[in-house]
């Protein structure tokens, strides 16, 4: 395991985020005592990002809005215009 003070993080922070992605574990320091420890995500524990599909959203919330019509409607009702 790596050791790096928080003088590293704030000036070399790219080193020690090189030493994480080749899986690493650093151990942090303050005052010479460790006090946190920064480990890689291995690939099980990752999550994939997942869009949101916003159009089907509002083909949902607004079913009898026609498409192509603009969304002026929508915005009024979200004002509480309508």
């Amino acid at each position: 395991m790596k050791t790096a003070t928080i003088r590293d993080l704030r000036n070399a922070f790219p080193t020690v985020a090189r030493w994480i992605e080749e899986g690493e574990s650093v151990e942090i320091t303050r005052s010479g005592r460790p006090f946190a420890r920064l480990e890689p995500i291995g690939p099980d524990r990752a999550t994939p990002l997942v869009m949101p599909d916003f159009l089907a959203r509002l083909r949902e919330r607004f079913p009898h809005e026609k498409p192509g019509t603009g969304l002026s409607s929508v915005v009024d009702y979200d004002r509480g215009d309508r």
